[in-house]
């Protein structure tokens, strides 16, 4: 049976000064979670948005707040994220030298877990801790910037993990973020994706409902879809 396939709107690439209506435009337009990337000027080249933005989202919107910490002491700001109502809390790997005290940190808030690897982290570095987490999260671009171009050799890497994540049973939802859009989404489910993070490509479209269709889609089974990436060369 095919699995569901999730679109999650980065508000990254919105209009942050129309947030509110933004966010309720893709709500309206079909979107499965909200993507929130906190970047702190340090481990990412950028600043973007603390806990308060993340309360305010989340008296306005009934979905899923997927945020992404691309901070250097996620530990320091678990709490106010869980209590500012984030429903996924997903941390990098480069980040945290105590990766599995910081994964059981967030649980204990009761918030889902995830992880993420830069481009050039090789997946060894989650092998330990993915029975632990609800996410796992590839990044597709070196973050720290919105519009980047798709990594090619992330399609690669998102099929071994969605092997990894298959062979120990991990009910993880694997999820890439950077450079997606409609003409590479084919690519990247096949590769074995459940989550499409997807910021310029929706926020830039003139319908926003239209492209998020045409994203879901491209995951379903027809005579122009990619065959399935293997998890092995």
């Amino acid at each position: 049976m095919a699995r569901p396939i999730f679109i999650a709107p980065s508000i990254l690439a919105s209009d942050f000064a129309r947030l509110a209506d933004e966010v309720a435009a893709v709500e309206r337009a079909g979107a499965d979670f909200l993507h929130i990337d906190v970047m702190d000027g340090h481990f990412v080249p950028n600043l973007t948005i603390g806990p308060p933005i993340v309360a305010a989202l989340r008296k306005v919107t009934k979905l899923p707040l997927d945020v992404h910490l691309m901070i250097t002491n996620a530990d320091a700001f678990i709490a106010e994220f869980a209590e500012a109502g984030a429903d996924y809390l997903t941390v990098h790997v480069e980040a945290c030298p105590h990766l599995h005290r910081t994964v059981q940190a967030i649980k204990e808030r009761g918030v889902k877990a995830g992880v993420t690897l830069n481009p050039a982290t090789s997946l060894s570095t989650i092998e330990e801790i993915l029975p632990e987490v609800d996410l796992v999260l590839i990044m597709s671009v070196n973050p720290g910037f919105g519009g980047q171009k798709f990594i090619t050799s992330c399609l690669q890497k998102t099929a071994s993990a969605r092997a990894m994540i298959d062979r120990i049973g991990s009910r993880a939802l694997l999820e890439v973020d950077g450079g997606v859009k409609i003409d590479n989404a084919a690519q990247v489910l096949a590769a074995g994706a459940d989550v499409l993070v997807a910021g310029s490509a929706i926020f830039s479209s003139p319908d926003y409902a239209a492209t998020i269709a045409a994203m879901r889609a491209a995951g379903q089974p027809s005579s122009t879809t990619p065959q399935r990436v293997s998890a092995h060369r």
